[in-house]
């Protein structure tokens, strides 16, 4: 089998695709024909040896698959050969076939493409703990979300919308701010994409306060993070959550004297160390997240995908900013 992997640390340059030994599957664990893998920030990460989990080199990146059950390990009894099913692994699914532990599978319903039920897990998963476990949304919120045209920003102007609240979609080009309007938000904000002086960051505040409304906003969204994050924490509602989702910008200095002022929360959503720690609330959520998908108030969009070897050039593209929704690698 063919695995696209990561030999020393560096970009997505640095990847090579191997040929690799089929691995077969232990008691507890199911061998995965991969069809799908989505490509997330933390692949972006991993790969620089810049993510709190450093897997063992040689290891393909990829965390989060689709595809078909080859053959079932002892003990497993809830999955069989030919089941169709999706997984978030961590590392690995940059790769024709992976090792999955049962425990950590969902089935995936017919009539769902792998390409979309790969994206499902992390963007929607992230997105449903953030904005219900830590933001506590509630019809009627507005609800600014940075970053909102990428993957994990096009599923939180969903799950919001879903849930019944105003969206205010932050991006960095008109281009991606229609692409957000076309999934539901209700106002869009363009900020700069260069560096910004105190007096453009003080612009970009008063853009953000504008479109929120005079009450603020309920909830800060940022998966962005870096020089964003201020303007954005002023705009915030009395009482409202700033929720930290990610900073491929960079990690913000936060002036906390505005989080006395507006007697406002800033939220960490750890969504990994939740699957972990809470599985069956995890389990819960994604049922929900599936029964969305069926009502038609939630869709994966999938933006590009690439063949297993050039899988180096969709890391790439995230790692630079450039994606809108999801890109995909598959196998076939």
């Amino acid at each position: 089998m063919k695995a696209l992997r990561s030999h020393t640390v560096g970009g997505p340059e640095t990847l090579s695709l191997d040929e690799v030994e089929t691995p077969t599957p232990g008691a507890g664990e199911v061998l995965v024909d991969i069809k799908a893998c989505a490509i997330n920030f933390p692949d972006t990460l991993m790969i620089r040896d810049l993510y709190q989990f450093k897997p063992e080199r040689p290891y393909a990146p990829g965390g989060e698959l689709a595809g078909v059950i080859e053959a079932v390990g002892e003990g497993v009894t809830n999955f069989k050969v030919g089941d169709r099913v999706m997984a978030g692994i961590g590392n690995g699914a940059l790769a024709e076939k992976a090792i999955v532990p049962a425990g950590r599978m969902f089935p995936v319903p017919d009539g769902v493409p792998f390409e979309k039920a790969a994206s499902l897990l992390l963007t929607y998963g992230t997105n449903i703990h953030g904005l219900k476990d830590r933001g506590h949304i509630k019809e009627g919120d507005t609800v600014l979300i940075l970053g909102a045209a990428g993957g994990v920003g096009i599923a939180a102007i969903e799950l919001c919308k879903a849930y019944g609240a105003r969206v205010v979609a932050a991006v960095s080009s008109e281009a991606k701010g229609e692409v957000a309007r076309k999934v539901g938000a209700d106002d869009v904000v363009i900020y700069p994409k260069g560096e910004m002086d105190k007096a453009a960051s003080k612009e970009l505040a008063g853009a953000f306060k504008a479109a929120c409304g005079p009450e603020g906003a309920n909830i800060v969204y940022d998966i962005v993070g870096g020089q964003y994050s201020e303007p954005a924490l002023r705009s915030i509602a009395w009482e409202g959550k700033f929720l930290v989702v990610g900073f491929p910008a960079g990690i913000a200095k936060m002036p906390l004297n505005l989080t006395l002022l507006k007697s406002c929360d800033i939220c960490g959503v750890f969504w990994g160390a939740f699957t972990a720690r809470e599985p069956e609330k995890f389990r819960a959520q994604v049922e929900e997240l599936f029964a969305l998908m069926k009502e038609g108030k939630i869709d994966p969009l999938v933006s590009e995908t690439f063949p297993l070897e050039r899988g180096g050039e969709a890391i790439a593209k995230l790692e630079n900013r450039e994606a809108v929704g999801k890109l995909v690698v598959t196998m076939d």
